[in-house]
């Protein structure tokens, strides 16, 4: 299919894309550039033949938006109807990803509390938090200085210990 404007050359599938495509279906295999080049102009094509297809049997049908069922019959009108399974197969996954993630995100709107309440219940969560961090660091900080100062007392202990011991051997040189 020939291009007829200069905008449609630009849009082409990611090259990073491909080549993990390539990477993971061919792993032990070799492609190279200008290969690896073909493949996203052949699939970049395919795209534009099939959507292009799609979107006549939509205005066929007087539809404005291009539903799954436009792409299946675009696929089945072009030949490749044994991709029709797989693409079904396909079609069937997105819907469940989609119900869970909008069942996810009901969860949280049927619990009945305003968004606006939520994010006052968890800057207050995040502030009780910081008081604890806070009054957790004020402990430690209490504790080191109190080994600081058992550690100076005992210091102080010890010289004091040691200069009576040595005043008492000098009293005990001068009786000799």
């Amino acid at each position: 299919m020939a291009s007829s404007s200069g905008n449609d050359d630009d849009l082409t599938i990611p090259r990073a894309a491909i080549n993990k495509m390539i990477k993971e279906t061919l792993p032990n295999v070799r492609v190279a550039n200008d290969a690896r080049e073909l493949v996203v102009n052949c699939c970049t094509e395919f795209i534009h033949l099939i959507s292009s297809e799609a979107n006549e049997i939509c205005n066929k049908s007087e539809k404005k938006t291009i539903s799954p069922e436009h792409v299946i019959n675009a696929l089945e009108s072009l030949g490749f109807a044994s991709y029709i399974t797989e693409v079904k197969d396909v079609l069937q996954e997105c819907k469940t990803v989609a119900l869970r993630r909008r069942k996810a995100n009901s969860r949280l709107e049927n619990l009945g509390i305003p968004e606006e309440e939520l994010l006052r219940q968890q800057q207050e969560l995040f502030a009780k938090a910081r008081q604890q961090q806070a009054e957790l660091a004020q402990q430690e900080w209490l504790q080191m200085q109190q080994a600081a100062q058992q550690a100076q007392l005992a210091a102080a202990s010890a010289s004091t210990g040691h200069q009576a011991g040595s005043s008492q051997d000098e009293d005990e040189e001068d009786d000799m």
